[in-house]
Formats: structure tokens, sequence, C-alpha cells
């Protein structure tokens, strides 16, 4: 156990902010994706809405996964460095190292601050692509209802 505590404090803070930042790249990828399929898309070439669906809504769960999930990314972290501060006080023997405690609890709030930092963006963009989305799916339903009229 102690060697794990050790490899914790050690790596921890690389380990969550690592995942935080591969998270926001896979999610940035994806937005890009989207928003360049958004801008090319001609729904009159899909002769069914299951179709169109298909293509509209691929990519975007991984985009809410990523929103939804790095919070408890950030939160893990939070876990971590409070884990990390007790165990420095525990076996402090008596004298605690208060720039040690505090580097753990820094770690705790920075990895806080950074599963929100990637969250909020990733949900704003789900947001806004589910809204292309709809839009998208409408005007199909609208020039379909206009081929049905003539």
């Amino acid at each position: 156990m102690i060697q794990f505590i050790e490899f914790l404090q050690a790596y921890s803070d690389f380990i969550i902010i690592g995942l935080l930042l591969l998270m926001s790249i896979i999610m940035l990828a994806m937005v890009i994706e989207r928003f360049i399929f958004f801008s090319r898309i001609n729904v009159a070439k899909y002769s069914n809405i299951h179709a169109l669906d298909i293509d509209l809504q691929r990519n975007m769960t991984i985009i809410s996964t990523v929103g939804a999930n790095a919070p408890y990314v950030g939160l893990l972290g939070t876990v971590i460095g409070i884990i990390l501060t007790f165990y420095q006080i525990g076996h402090g023997g008596g004298e605690v190292d208060a720039g040690v405690v505090m580097m753990h609890l820094s770690l705790a709030l920075k990895a806080t601050a950074l599963g929100i930092l990637v969250a909020i963006p990733s949900m704003m963009f789900y947001n806004a692509l589910g809204r292309k989305a709809e839009v998208n799916r409408l005007k199909w339903k609208v020039l379909n209802a206009q081929k049905d009229k003539e």
C-alpha cells in the first residue's frame, strides 16, 4: 500500500491532468469534425430520416460523454489529493510539513477546476451541435413534405 501511495504522490498530478487533456483533445477533434460535417451536409440527398439521423448523431456521444465524465475525473483527482494529504498528516510523526500538505490540497483544487473546465465547453458544444442536428432534421422533413404535396 505504501508503494501505491508513493506512486500517487509522484504521478497523480500528471495522470489526472493528462487524462483531462486527452479527453479535451478527443472532444475538440469530434467537435471540429461535426462542425465541418454540418457546414457541408445536404439533407436533400437522404432518402429517409433514419439514415440522416445516423449521420447527424455520429460522434455526438463522445462529446457528451466527455462533458458528463470530466467532472468525475476532476473529482477523482480531488479525492486522491485529499487522501495524500491525510496520509502525509498521518505519517508525519507529529511533525506536519505544511508545504507538502498544501501541495496535495492544491492538486485537489486544480483537478476539480480542470474537470469543470473541460466539462463546460464540452456540454456547450454538445448542445450547439444538437441544435444543428435538429435544424437539419427539420429541413429534411420540410423538403419531404413539399415533395409529398407535389
